[in-house]
Formats: C-alpha cells, sequence, structure tokens
C-alpha cells in the first residue's frame, strides 16, 4: 500500500449555541454492541475496514525499520531481570512479594507467614489465569483478615471493567462466586465473609457500592450507596487501622465521605461531611481520632486538620499543620509516634516527619527525584519504608528509620547488561514562559554527550488533571540516550508539580497555558542550543496526546516529529456527549461546553477542530480498538481530517491495537514492542535506524 488510507466522508452537522460545525468522519464511532457484535453491520465493518488499511499503511512506511524494531525489542528486554521479585511487605502477620520468572509476562503473587525465611506460599500464578486470553490484568489482591481468603479483580478486555474473583487459601480453590462490572476493588468486612465492591455505570463511572456475602448470589447484592450526581464517583477502601469501611465520592473540586464500623458490616454508613463545592477533604483515622487533608478556609495547597472520632462535621475541624503558599500537602501517613507527610516543594517531592520530639524533612542529594512512602502496614514501627527514583536512579526501596534518621538500601532495581547510572546525567532547568512564570525542566543525556543544535531530543507533557509527570528512572530510555538522545520532560501547568496553583492555572478557562508552556519550554530549549526543529522531538499520551495535537496547530514548525499516544483531541464533540465514559465527571476540568463560553474556549484549541491546511511535521498516533479512556475514533478521525488537509510529505501514519485499550498490551514484554515502534519511528527520521 503506497498510497495513504483515504476515510469516506460523510458529512454530519454539529450545532451548538448556534455554532456549526461539520464533521465528515463522525461515522466512525462505533457502539459497544458494534465493537462486541459477531456479525458485523455494514459501519462496522467499514471502520475496521480503516483502521486495518491504517495499519498496512504503518507496517508498509516501517517496513525499512523492522529488522531494527526487533533490535531494539531485544535490547531493551535484555536489560530487564526476567527472575526478579519485589521486596517483601509485612502486613498482618505475613510477608507478602510478587514474583516474575525468566520469560514470563505475568506476576506471581506469593507470601511467607512471619519469618521471610519461612515456607513459601503462591497466592495467585496470573501466567497461568492469562495463558488463553490475549488481553489479561489483576487489578490488585486483597486478603481477608483471617489470611483466608483471596479477592481479585480480573480485566481480559482491556476496558478497566474487572469481575471479581475468590480463592479460598488453604484448598487452593477458587469459589462459585463471581461479580461482574466492577472497577476490581474488593474490600473485606472483619468478618470474613463480606466485601464491598464499585460498579460502573454505561459511561464507566463508577457509580454504585454493593455489599457482598459470600455464597451469596450477584444479583442478591444489597446497594448501599448510589451516586446519582454524574460529576460525582464513588469508591470504597478501608482505613489503616482496619477500623472502618469508607465510601468516598470525588469530583474534581470537592469531596464526601460515609462511614462504618468494619466489624458491622450490615449497619448503615453515616455521613462525614456533606460536600460542598470547593471543599476538597480525603479522611484518615487513628486511635480516636481523624485526620483530613483539605482545602478548607482558602488553603489551596492543603492543610491538615483533626477531629474527635464522633464529632466529623467542618465545625469540630481544628488545624494540625498549617497552610503554605509554597509547599503543597499531597498526602499523609500515620504511625504510632510519628506522622509522615508527603509534600511539594519547587518541583521535587518531600517528607516531612513529625513526633513528639522533633520536625524533619528527609533530605535527598539530586536536583531532581521522585519519593513516596510504599507498604507502611505497621502503626507501632519506627521504620518508614518509602521508594526512591530519578532520571539516574533505578527505582531503589528504602527503610528509614524516624527515630536515628539511618536509611538502609533494601533494593534497587537491576539493570542487565553495562548499565552504569555514573555514566549519565540529570539536570533541572527553569524556562521562563511568555507570561513570566518560570517552568521547571527536567533533563538527563549520555555524559559526553556533545550538546549542540543538531542533537535530538525528545520533550515529553502531560499537564492536565493536577498529575504531575516526576523525574523517574526508565531502563527502556537508555535506547534512546544511549544513542544520543536528550530526554527531557516539560512540568508544565496543569500538573501539580509547583502547588495546586500550578493545576488550577492550567485548566477551564486557563488550560491554553499548559500548551504554551509546553511551547515555550520547547524554544527555551532551542534558543539554549539543546536542539533544533530539525531534532526536536515531542511526545504525550492521553491528555498529554490533546497537549500533542494542539502543540501541533499552534507551533507545527518546532518539531521534526511528534508521538501522540492515545490522544484525547475530539475534545468539544467528546464533551458534548454525556454517553461517553468520563465525560461529566471532566466538566470541572475542561468546562461544560453546555455552556458557551465554555464551548467557544474549548473549540479553540480543541485539536480536531484546528486542523488546517498547512505543513505538519512527521506524526505517529497509538491508539486501542478497546480504549474505554479515549475512545479509538477520535486518533482515527484526527488521522483522516490530517490526511485530508495537511501540505506537506511527511510521514503520517497510526497504529491501532485491535487487542488493547488504553493501557496498551499486557504482559511485561509486549509493550516493549510498542516501544520499539515508537523509538524506531524517532530514529528513522535521524537516520540512525
Amino acid at each position: 500500500m503506497n498510497n495513504p488510507p483515504k476515510a469516506k466522508k460523510l458529512p454530519v452537522r454539529l450545532e451548538k449555541h448556534g455554532d456549526l460545525r461539520i464533521d465528515n468522519y463522525y461515522w466512525m464511532k462505533l457502539t459497544d454492541n458494534q465493537k462486541k457484535a459477531v456479525n458485523p453491520d455494514n459501519q462496522t465493518k467499514d471502520v475496521l475496514d480503516y483502521l486495518n488499511e491504517e495499519n498496512g499503511f504503518l507496517e508498509k512506511k516501517m517496513k525499512d525499520t523492522k529488522k531494527f524494531q526487533e533490535h531494539l525489542f531485544n535490547e531493551m528486554k535484555s536489560r530487564i531481570k526476567e527472575d526478579d521479585s519485589s521486596v517483601p511487605y509485612l502486613k498482618n502477620g505475613y510477608y507478602y512479594e510478587i514474583k516474575y520468572s525468566k520469560g514470563a509476562e505475568y506476576p506471581i503473587y506469593t507470601r511467607k507467614e512471619q519469618a521471610q525465611s519461612g515456607e513459601e506460599e503462591v497466592l495467585l500464578n496470573v501466567n497461568e489465569l492469562a495463558k488463553d486470553y490475549s488481553y489479561y490484568n489483576i487489578h490488585s489482591i486483597y486478603v481477608s483478615p483471617d489470611n483466608k481468603l483471596l479477592a481479585f479483580g480480573e480485566d481480559t478486555l482491556s476496558r478497566r471493567i474487572y469481575t471479581l474473583r475468590f480463592k479460598n487459601l488453604k484448598t487452593g480453590d477458587f469459589l462459585p462466586d463471581e461479580i461482574e462490572g466492577t472497577t476490581g476493588y474488593a474490600i473485606w468486612a472483619n468478618d470474613n465473609k463480606t466485601i464491598f465492591y464499585s460498579k460502573r455505570d454505561k459511561a464507566l463511572r463508577s457509580y454504585k457500592i454493593f455489599r457482598h456475602v459470600l455464597g451469596t448470589s450477584q444479583e442478591n447484592d444489597k446497594e448501599v450507596y448510589h451516586e446519582k450526581d454524574e460529576t460525582f464517583s464513588a469508591y470504597v477502601y478501608k482505613t489503616k487501622d482496619d477500623r472502618y469501611i469508607v465510601i468516598g465520592s470525588k469530583s474534581t473540586v470537592s469531596d464526601e465521605y460515609r462511614y462504618i464500623d468494619a466489624n458491622n458490616a450490615d449497619s448503615e454508613f453515616v455521613l462525614f461531611q456533606k460536600r460542598e463545592r470547593n471543599l476538597e477533604y480525603d479522611i484518615y483515622h487513628f486511635d480516636d481520632k481523624w485526620y483530613i487533608r483539605t482545602n478548607k478556609d482558602e488553603a489551596f495547597n492543603f492543610k491538615i486538620m483533626i477531629t474527635d472520632e464522633k464529632s466529623t462535621s467542618k465545625e469540630h475541624w481544628k488545624d494540625f499543620i498549617e497552610h503554605s503558599e509554597d509547599i503543597l500537602i499531597s498526602d499523609l501517613d500515620i504511625f504510632k509516634n510519628y506522622i509522615v507527610v508527603s509534600e511539594r516543594v519547587k518541583g521535587n517531592t518531600t517528607l516531612y516527619v513529625i513526633s513528639e520530639k522533633e520536625k524533619y524533612t528527609v533530605e535527598f542529594p539530586e536536583k531532581a527525584y521522585h519519593v513516596y512512602c510504599s507498604d507502611n502496614y505497621q502503626f507501632d514501627t519506627k521504620i518508614l519504608r518509602f521508594k526512591y527514583t530519578s532520571l539516574t536512579t533505578p527505582l531503589s526501596t528504602f527503610d528509614f528509620d524516624m527515630e536515628t534518621k539511618k536509611r538502609k538500601l533494601l533494593k534497587e532495581t537491576e539493570v542487565l547488561g553495562d548499565f552504569n547510572k555514573e555514566n549519565y546525567i540529570s539536570d533541572r532547568l527553569f524556562a521562563t514562559v511568555r507570561d513570566g512564570v518560570k517552568v521547571p525542566v527536567s533533563l538527563v543525556y549520555k555524559k559526553g554527550l556533545k550538546i549542540n543544535k543538531n542533537t535530538p531530543l525528545l520533550l515529553y507533557g502531560y499537564g492536565s488533571y493536577g498529575y504531575s509527570i516526576d523525574p523517574y528512572f526508565s531502563s527502556i530510555r537508555l535506547s534512546l540516550l544511549d544513542r544520543g538522545f536528550i530526554f527531557a520532560i516539560a512540568h508544565i501547568r496543569g500538573g501539580q508539580e509547583m502547588g495546586r496553583k500550578w493545576y488550577l492555572d492550567g485548566k477551564l478557562l486557563k488550560k491554553k497555558n499548559t500548551f504554551n508552556d509546553f511551547i515555550d519550554v520547547a524554544k527555551f530549549l532551542i534558543d539554549k542550543h539543546y536542539s533544533s526543529p530539525a531534532h526536536l522531538y515531542a511526545m504525550g499520551g492521553s491528555a498529554g496526546g490533546l497537549l500533542m495535537g494542539a502543540v501541533l496547530n499552534m507551533s507545527p514548525e518546532l518539531w521534526n516529529g511528534v508521538i501522540a499516544a492515545v490522544p484525547f483531541v475530539d475534545v468539544l464533540t467528546t464533551m458534548l456527549d454525556d454517553t461517553i465514559p468520563l465525560t461529566t465527571g471532566e466538566y470541572d476540568e475542561w468546562g461544560n461546553p453546555n455552556q458557551k463560553d465554555y464551548y467557544f474556549y474549548i473549540k479553540s484549541y480543541s485539536p480536531y477542530d484546528n486542523v488546517e491546511k498547512k505543513n505538519y511535521p512527521n506524526i505517529l498516533i497509538t491508539t486501542g480498538y478497546w480504549d474505554s479512556q479515549v475512545q479509538y475514533w477520535e486518533p482515527a478521525k484526527w488521522i483522516a481530517k490530517l490526511r485530508e488537509y495537511k501540505t506537506d510529505n511527511n510521514l503520517l501514519i497510526m497504529h491501532c491495537d485491535m487487542k488493547a485499550g488504553h493501557g496498551g498490551s499486557s504482559g511485561r514484554f509486549k509493550r516493549l514492542k510498542e516501544v520499539a515502534l515508537e523509538y524506531s519511528f524517532l530514529f528513522k527520521l535521524e537516520n540512525k535506524n
């Protein structure tokens, strides 16, 4: 196939607020029933034919990289220790561990009772469960309080809809109970027979919480909560001390919680604090107190408050850790004699430890890094477990003595081959963007690299939902660095790297700050001679794919190539369709286009709506046919429109994984084939494949 696919045009009129849009490719949207149909209708056949044509065209255009892709795959795989295991953690009398066997795609969950030298018990071998599926994913495992039963959620379609299954850990038998349509979470009551779980609606919003008693039918499960507001999602969890089961309702700008005693599964849930718009809060329990992380009293970076166990409404909350305009409080870990606050300061994460004796911040040596608490299930301990990584340091697990301040490295993820972290350099720069704000930029490259305008540089970005892209190590990325690439992360507004205001200044009617920041970071790197438009590349996925689409329209001349992974590019049409998963819950992120001001603002940047007749750089688009987060038709429509409008002869290709969803392939090695395609695209443009 030498000529690119040409999608048929069936004009559909889309009118709102007196504004008319013509969508020639609206026909590509299929319902779930159409996708699952054994005998496809004509529309489904047309869509499948088009997607297969795009896949065929990609194969043709990337044929000359096939051997190189295989080489990259083997190279990346060779760095991964195949027979590996996690650091064991102690929970309820058992040490739990996740292991991988040589050549196996999936994990094996194991445990040992008390002493780590005890006899190992295999809880789940996911490789056995996955053998009959092209896609398979275990959400997590949940062991009953008496340690005799196991619950887990499995997804065999990549739609992030899980069936809960149960296993008797004494006999090894699976129970007949199977609960369909869940989010994958299973929360045990303390009676060891009752679990609470959440279900999704047709738009994949988590909206109902049910109570299930083992040995009974799902039809008899009791609905204990129904979240009727479509802008909220509901979920359920258990407090760290196992005292309470909590139902949470969350929207972008407000929260609400209900709770029951975990020893009394049949009781009625009690409201903690009723929802109020712009009141956000999370709750943690210890002893006879509730600790609340909240933005109450205009604490935009959040503060910690405390209240008596029985007096939970906000008028009873008292300040415990005051608000700071410079430090974002992101999480809390409570111990018997210590409290550990996870914070964000000047683009980095930090750990702030509080005891009766002292208060201090745990120090780390690198300019740009990421640290987070992990697997801290014990209350009466002075040992804090945390994980640390940077652009040059593989993920490392530490035990930290909060009394002596001494840390013990338990494991640094092994990278096979000749890797030496001293051979790489990471840096943190600050780019001043058009409105005077300083945007952090994290960089990594191989020592000895001659940096100039001919240096290839891949700039990564996201910038939405307050989700921060922290500087983390990737052994896969070494295949770029070792071939002379610089890898950079633009910590743009819309994320939360620089505090809550960083997020607020990159959403709703300030969303364009996100795109402007990314463009201005690129110009900064060009001005500082880290690269040039002939060798500069951009990459982002999902909402980061929206970022890619926007900057392609706004400044196509800056890039030699762009990789847009599962890109959210048809923003206006999607946000006007409340039947599409996640739409209504995101009005507080993007704005509700049923309101005129948001409609025209979204339209002004929505990538699909702003494709123009002009030159675009080389573009690789990836998507998944079963994607529930960003439906395949958004990138499919986008590439069809780009083909119609673009005035250049640059490479424009799309890979649609017909068996996967938003996260791509399952299994630790299959994903490497997708990365090999992405990297070979970059090297092809650099004439290095």
